[in-house]
């Protein structure tokens, strides 16, 4: 069985708009089965989303994520069950490894997002590489295309989305035998993976650019 995934969705439960309840719902309504809420810092997105959505109500499967601001840059990590995140990379990768989750550099070359850069090389234990981010540039994303192949490992495709309007922008093939959380995460592991490269189409970036104002706004009248 192959199945759309979008593995790397923000929520309000850091810097995006909209609620976990709203995302599962518009990631059903774009057909992906799929997805991760991978809030900074916090898997409380994602856990969230399990939580609000009654299980079988709607066919989309949430993994808990999470994309951790490390000393060297962001991480994105996928589990079956939260953990407390160390955020020096290195320690990271170990406990989440301990944790029996997925340890995935975020658009690892765009570096005004806070890719984690030539570390992808000197880092051991990814299970998989961001290949393509749609919010990100085409030349960082061809460097991480092929950072993935010279280190052999899996590349995903993801939105990372702000407001719902961009979910599913980019997204993940994957095949699975069963569509249960354990079976998902170790597609990923296998590189049972097809990465489907897009970019945000005129409406999400208008809808984005709409939340950054409004975002930054509200962040100086409150003092952030």
């Amino acid at each position: 069985m192959r199945v759309k995934a979008d593995l790397h969705i923000h929520s309000l439960y850091s810097d995006g708009k909209n609620s976990p309840s709203e995302i599962v719902h518009r990631a059903a309504d774009i057909g992906l089965a799929v997805i991760s809420i991978s809030d900074h810092n916090t898997f409380e997105g994602s856990m969230r989303a399990v939580r609000q959505v009654p299980k079988g109500a709607l066919e989309v499967l949430v993994v808990p994520g999470a994309e951790v601001r490390t000393d060297r840059g962001d991480v994105l990590v996928y589990c079956e069950h939260p953990f407390d995140t160390p955020y020096r990379l290195e320690e990271l990768v170990d406990k989440a490894h301990e944790n029996n989750c997925l340890v995935v550099p975020a658009h690892p070359f765009d570096l005004f997002r806070l890719g984690i850069g030539e570390y992808v090389y000197s880092v051991r234990g990814w299970d998989a590489i961001e290949v393509w981010n749609a919010s990100s540039t085409k030349a960082s994303n061809r460097r991480a295309v092929q950072a993935a192949r010279e280190l052999g490992l899996p590349g995903l495709a993801n939105s990372d989305a702000h407001v719902v309007e961009q979910v599913g922008s980019a997204y993940t093939i994957v095949e699975v035998d069963d569509l249960g959380l354990q079976h998902v995460l170790e597609s990923i592991r296998r590189g049972r993976v097809h990465p489907v490269f897009g970019h945000h189409g005129v409406k999400a970036t208008f809808k984005w650019v709409e939340w950054s104002i409004e975002r930054r706004i509200r962040d100086l009248l409150e003092g952030k």
